[in-house]
């Protein structure tokens, strides 16, 4: 990525930081916290860049996904449904170590996701050890109860981000019944103990008018969310490229966010965004890079791939992998596509290098090899 590109999304990451810290000003604990936190991103910046002089790229952003168990069974579970043998997930040991080296290379956010992420409720021991870091944490929200909301009013770095499909309907056709109520629950609870967090909605062609109209940020925003985490839906699955939203709903969305932006007092993030303005995709550690529960260091989330499994390796040795190497400087590869996803678009190039780059395959890479062609065989995933 190149140095406009890179400065473009330091100045992003600021930004965002520095409107929690203006909508907090009510709360002068949380307030305090994101005043730190814009000091300590910039300073994570700056290790970044030093880090780029030696030819180590590392990017702002980690997504760990440190478990496959969940207490719910979505329709469409991303998760399950990638069908993965079961090589033992990370210890919440190396967990920590990771952080610890996440920290010093300068990252500034670690995604938490799973499954279900509290599941493994000792993850908020490892975060609670580095507030260095801001961890969103990415939930079902049934498992929050008093005493999770107390740890967490105690750990202001870590943001809870519900999952929610729309009102209830929408929420329990998916997620099942009794669900929604639940979260209302959960919410209710986080904004009695003033703690700072937000919704995640996957965004499809048919449900983008009613998630981004004002009306559902109003309505939840009255519920005390100040963070509304908009996720284009990536067609990972073959045959479900119609959910994908259209070049004209993506301009929409784009545009609703602004509005949004202007009316309420929250945090707006639609992602992946506008990755044009960054030089297409930004997977592959040119953004971020996914953590999966085994500790296979991959492009993204949609893209499990790996040639590098951190139980094994450094952080630091890890985003200098061949294989994410080879992608990032394939730029002509990641121009952002129709269809949301690059990588996913171009999964076959992405499969060729991961098999030549002599990856442990049946271990680290979702899929199977044809011996005879020399293949991988990908298995039809699920977004979640």
């Amino acid at each position: 990525m190149k140095q406009q590109q890179r400065n473009k999304l330091n100045t992003e990451i600021i930004g965002v930081i520095g409107r929690a810290l203006r909508i907090s000003v009510s709360n002068p604990a949380l307030a305090l916290f994101f005043l730190k936190a814009l000091f300590r991103q910039r300073r994570a910046a700056l290790r970044r860049e030093r880090l780029e002089e030696e030819g180590i790229h590392v990017p702002p952003f980690m997504i760990a996904s440190i478990t496959r168990r969940c207490n719910l069974h979505c329709s469409g579970c991303y998760s399950r449904a990638q069908g993965r043998a079961d090589h033992g997930e990370i210890s919440i040991e190396r967990l920590d170590n990771l952080m610890d080296e996440a920290r010093d290379l300068g990252f500034a956010f670690a995604l938490l996701a799973g499954g279900e992420p509290l599941t493994r409720p000792e993850i908020l021991d490892v975060t609670a050890r580095h507030p260095q870091i801001i961890y969103p944490l990415f939930t079902n929200g049934t498992l929050l109860t008093d005493t999770t909301a107390a740890r967490l009013k105690r750990q202001k770095n870590v943001i809870p981000v519900l999952s929610v499909e729309g009102y209830q309907r929408e929420t329990e056709a998916r997620r099942g019944n009794g669900v929604y109520d639940r979260l209302l629950r959960a919410m209710n609870c986080l904004q009695e103990n003033r703690i700072f967090f937000g919704i995640s909605i996957t965004v499809t062609r048919a449900n983008l008018d009613l998630v981004t109209s004002q009306s559902f940020a109003r309505r939840f925003a009255g519920h005390g969310c100040r963070l509304f985490f908009y996720v284009e839906y990536i067609p990972v699955q073959e045959g479900s490229e119609q959910l994908v939203i259209s070049t004209a709903q993506r301009e929409l969305l784009e545009e609703r966010m602004r509005e949004l932006r202007r009316r309420f007092r929250g945090v707006f993030i639609s992602f992946p965004g506008d990755e044009k303005s960054y030089g297409g995709c930004l997977a592959a550690g040119r953004g971020f890079v996914h953590i999966s529960p085994e500790g296979g260091l991959e492009p993204c989330p949609f893209v499990p791939y790996s040639d590098t499994n951190l139980q094994k390796t450094t952080l630091k040795q890890g985003l200098s992998s061949s294989f994410l190497n080879r992608i990032r400087a394939s730029e002509e590869h990641l121009e952002e596509n129709e269809g949301g996803c690059a990588l996913w678009n171009k999964r076959a190039w992405v499969q060729s290098l991961l098999v030549h780059s002599g990856a442990e395959i049946a271990g680290l890479a979702r899929g199977s090899i044809d011996s005879e062609n020399d293949q991988i065989r990908p298995v039809g995933i699920v977004a979640g």
